[in-house]
């Protein structure tokens, strides 16, 4: 398991200037202002909080009558971090999330249902906002109808606040504005793109929970397990299919189930679900599409396919990787934590054993544990039971084997006849949230931590981590450097807001002074509104006079979702040039904000106006059309080439009459005349 903690300078640097708030000395009492000075070779602690930890062991120069029981490995970490980086400031960091909020079709004049966007402060320093506003083109459109942020307000390290944003629109079609909050962080800005549909009449909307399905590596010929889309309709009337199709480079890889039918209305509100299924043939990349035709107002939708074929392979993992009970009563009930096993895998993993090795006192708890073949993707939990039976550290490994290896988890605890704490959860297992909207926020799920032993305990680390924890948000009366006295409890709130379609997944992780260690998985989905197609293209039409060069046309994604462009029709005498830094050729996926040049040249084969077009075709049924004309010079059938007629080739008319003639036979008589009369003058 990666390290849960991010360490915080400017944290260490308040305990190294002030001491702990539970009392005790400040570090600059005996190491001068600034560690800098490296007095008493402070900065052999530099980023390195274990040797801050075996100093306080030691009580080298009395550290641990100061300072033992009042540091925690966050405090610890943090000290280093600073004791490394002297010259830390304190500054804000600002993220916006989601990048964008799609709001469904709405008819004009009505306010559609609130999406929210958070405005987070990674940072150490306060983030001040400044203003809240909408601009754009459509900024009419739209307008903050509330949340958490101010204008004026400020965001402490750490913390967030959210941004309510509405929809009414007052023209049909595809409305877009932008949702900008302007701070002291890092840009000066933070923004959120804002689309949606105005109708004007009630218009059905689909949503989809996913607008890509990656299969991952898949066995050859083997069919995959099922893949399951949501489709839904926020819209004021039925949602129809007229047709549900796959296809792409690989169509054929793929097969469709679920309850969602051709023809069979949607309600407003509803939902029904697609599957599913790969099974690639050889080894190597495949891909596809999903195409949903239907009367939705904002468009149909076009899901990616892909995945790949590999060799069958057999693999899990374990979360967490390493399991801590702390200190426990000797002679007490058994505690009780679950590992979850993950085949992670491309074939069903069958467990032929599920044991601990090492000490008696850790177990596997009574009862059958993933019992059952495992399809790839899919988890299942081992409750492992602690019962300290004598005072000292405790060690013992669960093993988990299956066909083709085994995964391994470290457990550790310790026995004791000192009061201790008790740390319990009243989750045992995984937290789902199911479907969320992105940019929406499921109602919050409340996990209790009691504490039924002997002595108090103190929260070290509460922290969200893995792969997506930046779409669930934790909140509760639970708090780092937060104690609970025996008997105590507090409540941890999790709750889930995807930034992006698709399956979701992280952990929550809580760990004691007393060493017990808690982690629950935390999934949910997100689903996505489904985007209009939003090709724009610049120029639109395009007019090359005589010019029988090229001409660069840009096509842009202003849209949320990838535009699978799959032919270009030409018309006329125009005709696409190969480029290498235009376009891909064709089909191929143009990505949300992302561009390309479509270079066409003009080619006439005869005289006078041409007149023709280019039509971009799209999966799913989207086409664009660029408008293109010319002006192709005549040149006459015969005609004759340039002569040099005339006197001397100084002549400027062809009909033999020209003037110089007589000019010249004139000035040729005179010089003859005065040669013949000059010996009579002499």
């Amino acid at each position: 398991m990666g390290q849960a903690h991010a360490a915080d300078a400017v944290h260490g640097k308040s305990l190294y200037l002030n001491g702990p708030p539970s009392g005790g000395a400040a570090c600059a009492r005996c190491h001068s202002a600034s560690p800098a000075a490296n007095v008493s070779k402070i900065l052999s602690a530099a980023d390195n909080p274990a040797a801050i930890s075996a100093a306080i062991a030691a009580n080298k120069g009395g550290m641990g009558n100061i300072y033992a029981g009042k540091l925690s490995a966050v405090d610890l970490a943090d000290l280093a971090a600073f004791i490394g980086n002297p010259d830390v400031i304190a500054a804000p960091v600002a993220s916006l999330n989601p990048s964008s909020l799609t709001f469904s079709g709405t008819v004009l004049g009505q306010t559609s249902s609130s999406l929210s966007a958070t405005l987070a402060n990674t940072g150490s320093g306060a983030l001040n906002i400044d203003t809240i506003g909408v601009t754009g083109a459509a900024a009419a459109d739209f307008s903050v109808a509330g949340g958490t942020c101010a204008p004026g307000g400020a965001v402490a390290a750490g913390a967030d606040c959210t941004v309510l944003v509405s929809f009414k629109p007052g023209t049909a079609g595809v409305r877009s504005a932008t949702l900008a909050v302007a701070h002291n962080g890092t840009g000066g800005t933070s923004s959120v793109a804002l689309s949606g549909t105005g109708s004007a009449s009630p218009q059905a909307t689909i949503g989809v929970s996913a607008t890509s399905v990656n299969f991952g590596a898949l066995a050859t010929n083997v069919a995959s397990a099922p893949q399951s889309i949501t489709v839904s309709n926020s819209g004021q009337t039925a949602l129809t299919l007229s047709a549900i199709t796959l296809a792409g480079a690989n169509g054929a890889t793929f097969t469709l189930g679920g309850d969602c039918a051709v023809n069979k209305p949607l309600a407003n509100g509803a939902s029904c679900a697609l599957t599913v299924r790969a099974q690639p043939t050889a080894n190597g990349a495949f891909s596809g599409n999903l195409n949903l035709v239907s009367n939705a107002a904002n468009g149909n939708v076009t899901i990616g396919l892909a995945g790949s074929g590999a060799s069958a392979a057999a693999a899990a993992s374990a979360t967490p990787s390493v399991l801590a009970f702390g200190s426990q009563t000797i002679g007490a009930a058994g505690a009780t934590q679950n590992v979850t096993l993950t085949n992670t895998g491309n074939v069903a993993l069958t467990f032929s054993s599920i044991a601990v090795n090492g000490s008696s006192a850790i177990s596997v708890a009574p009862g059958t544990h993933c019992g059952t073949a495992l399809a790839p993707g899919a988890t299942c939990s081992v409750p492992l039971v602690f019962a300290a039976t004598a005072e000292g550290a405790v060690a013992a490994t669960l093993v988990a084997s299956f066909n083709g290896g085994s995964v391994q988890v470290a457990v550790s605890g310790a026995g004791t006849t000192a009061a201790v704490a008790k740390p319990t959860l009243s989750d045992a297992g995984p937290i789902g949230f199911g479907e969320i909207q992105v940019g929406k926020s499921a109602a919050p799920h409340t996990t209790v931590l009691r504490n039924p032993g002997t002595a108090a305990l103190k929260i070290a680390t509460l922290v969200i981590d893995g792969a997506n924890s930046g779409d669930f948000v934790l909140g509760g009366s639970c708090a780092v450097n937060g104690t609970l006295s025996p008997a105590g409890s507090c409540t941890i709130d999790t709750s889930f807001k995807p930034g992006a379609p698709g399956a979701r997944s992280a952990n929550l992780l809580l760990v004691t002074d007393g060493g017990t260690q808690f982690s629950l998985p935390l999934t949910g989905t997100g689903t996505a509104i489904a985007a209009a197609p939003a090709l724009t293209l610049a120029p639109q039409s395009f007019d090359f006079g005589a010019s029988t060069g090229s001409k660069r046309f840009t096509l842009s994604n202003a849209g949320t979702a990838a535009i699978n462009l799959s032919a270009a029709n030409f018309s006329g005498p125009f005709a696409r040039v190969t480029d290498a830094s235009g376009c891909p050729a064709l089909p191929f996926a143009l990505q949300p904000g992302a561009s390309c040049d479509l270079v066409i040249g003009y080619t006439p084969a005869t005289a006078g106006a041409s007149n023709g077009s280019v039509v971009l075709q799209a999966d799913g049924g989207g086409s664009w059309t660029i408008a293109l004309a010319g002006q192709a010079a005549a040149t006459p059938a015969n005609a004759p080439q340039p002569q040099n007629q005339g006197g001397g080739g100084c002549s400027s008319v062809r009909g033999g009459s020209d003037p110089m003639l007589a000019l010249l036979a004139l000035m040729a008589a005179a010089v003859l005349f005065w040669r013949r009369r000059k010996p009579a003058q002499s």
